[in-house]
């Protein structure tokens, strides 16, 4: 029960590896030219794997809410991954380097000049931006490092009070990152088109981090398992993960099908804004790949429940997904960014490089706890789940 995961010589000199190559890829991109291009790369990647670290907080907040029995034992990689959030912070303030780059609002001659920007300044403008960005980053971290505290303590004490506590924190959780991961959501990538709005590209987005923040766990799940860390690890448990990734794929696809039919329908130019440059461009095949692989796959590849529990397909619909998280927020970004549709160096290393910073990150912090919650009041049944 005190066994703690160990990160190997040979898996440290990757992670560094990717994350120099990362580091590299972004210098280079900035000095050739391609300095709209690197910025857009940098926030999508940022975006990227912050999503994926607090959707992992909000699966962990909805397991202690419904104390639910079967994923205790695996709380740890949650925890681990809500750790990314902190570098992210610090990766983000360095955007606000290049918000010239991105955003036309921040542009005060635009504006000016822009009836529907003017409008919107007293909300779009860089001071009250950068104090929602820091209070949005400043909740995420302290709730999510609370409820990591707390479970230590558990850990080490034993009994129901400290669990009690988790829960009570999770509840609130929940609601402060519904409201702020929307706000957060409308201010870094809708407002790449301040003339266009969407009243469900907030729940997209919102949905977007669960889904696929419960698709890294169970990858980073497998992966452990494969290495003999959760030997009471059994088929059930490979099913309840696959239905996670497989209930949430159809939550994703409803509200894309739902923002994409509604404007579609009622073909008002302020809101067909969005898919025009989408659909009759370059960027077209990838406008359906985006509803393909984050739907279409997952959704029959997993309905087979032979598929659902074997670990190693589902680490193969898991590796799927995260091309199809990427391709779902470079449609979101690209368009409103470069005018131009290519996958280049940009593209792949700085992909590199921050997924080489979060697997480092996560297996940091899993090497400084214990992999098992020893005192979770529902540990036993986790262990037991069939």
């Amino acid at each position: 029960m005190e066994k703690k995961v160990k990160v190997s010589r040979g898996f440290i000199i990757i992670v560094s590896v990717l994350v120099a190559y990362g580091i590299f890829t972004v210098i280079i991109g900035f000095t050739t030219g391609n300095t709209v291009r690197t910025w857009a790369n940098l926030l999508l990647n940022n975006y990227y794997f912050m999503s994926v670290a607090i959707g992992a907080a909000f699966w962990l907040a909805i397991q202690y809410i419904t104390q639910s029995g079967w994923s205790a034992q695996f709380i740890r990689i949650p925890q681990a991954m809500s750790d990314y959030l902190i570098v992210s912070f610090v990766l983000w303030t360095f955007m606000f380097f290049g918000v010239h780059h991105l955003y036309e609002w921040t542009h005060l001659e635009e504006v000016a000049n822009d009836p529907i920007l003017l409008h919107k300044q007293p909300y779009l403008n860089i001071p009250f931006f950068a104090i929602r960005y820091t209070l949005f980053f400043g909740l995420w971290i302290y709730f999510t490092q609370r409820i990591k505290r707390l479970s230590t303590l558990e850990d080490k004490y034993g009994g129901i009070t400290y669990f009690k506590k988790i829960e009570l924190n999770s509840k609130i959780f929940i609601y402060v990152f519904a409201i702020t991961f929307s706000l957060f959501s409308i201010d870094w990538l809708m407002s790449l088109d301040p003339h266009w709005y969407s009243t469900i590209y907030a729940v997209k987005k919102f949905i977007m981090a669960f889904y696929h923040g419960a698709t890294i766990i169970t990858a980073i799940v497998i992966i452990l398992y494969f290495k003999g860390y959760f030997p009471d690890m059994n088929k059930t448990h490979f099913l309840d993960f696959s239905r996670y990734i497989f209930a949430l794929s159809i939550i994703w696809a409803y509200m894309w099908l739902s923002q994409y039919l509604l404007i579609w329908y009622a073909n008002i130019p302020e809101e067909t804004i969005y898919y025009v440059p989408r659909i009759m461009s370059d960027y077209k095949p990838y406008f359906y790949a985006e509803l393909l692989i984050n739907w279409l796959f997952p959704f029959l590849f997993l309905m087979w429940n032979r598929v659902a529990k074997n670990p190693y397909l589902l680490l193969f619909a898991v590796l799927v997904l995260i091309v199809g998280q990427w391709v779902e927020l470079y449609m979101s970004i690209m368009p409103n960014t470069t005018n131009l549709h290519k996958i280049t160096y940009i593209e792949i290393g700085t992909f590199i490089g921050y997924a080489g910073l979060f697997a480092g990150v996560v297996a940091w912090s899993l090497s400084r706890m214990n992999l098992i919650p020893k005192n979770h009041p529902y540990l036993m049944e986790s262990i037991k789940h069939h």
